[in-house]
């Protein structure tokens, strides 16, 4: 299996809370900006979503937190999408620290939503391999 797609994040400062660690909702920052740069190297673009009427939507979010991130931490944020049949799909993250400790685990469930119905497609799969300029990348 190939490797998942990653990218590299430092800890800034101002994202940490009063006890120097990494604030709990910049994880899922790290995280939405993972997925994001996913669908860039994919070659999704924002603008192809909304020229086609559509736009991803997160119906889950579960984070796990495993150790502690602060300041200058250099970490990778791994984003990999997992595919069944239906509306949804899974996407597995990882958030690990340069010496290879797994910081935090994000798992989400996620959908494509029809912009105009307000409803999710019926099969995002076959959007995103529409889509995108490099399909593999979504594991398609």
């Amino acid at each position: 299996m190939a490797e998942p797609f990653s990218v590299p994040v430092v800890v800034r400062g101002y994202e940490t809370d009063t006890q120097g660690h990494l604030n709990q909702a910049v994880y899922l920052q790290y995280a939405e900006h993972a997925r994001w740069s996913l669908l860039q190297a994919g070659g999704i673009r924002q603008s192809d979503l909304l020229d086609k009427g559509v736009g991803p939507v997160a119906l889950e979010v579960t984070v796990r937190y495993l150790r502690e991130l602060r300041a200058g931490d250099e970490v990778e944020v791994t984003c990999t999408f997992v595919w069944g049949e239906g509306k949804t799909f899974r996407i597995d993250q990882t958030i690990r620290k340069a010496d290879g400790t797994v910081a935090a685990e994000v798992t989400g469930v996620g959908g494509l939503m029809d912009l105009r119905a307000r409803r999710l497609v019926a099969d995002p799969r076959e959007h995103f391999r529409a889509l995108a300029a490099s399909p593999e990348t979504f594991g398609l």
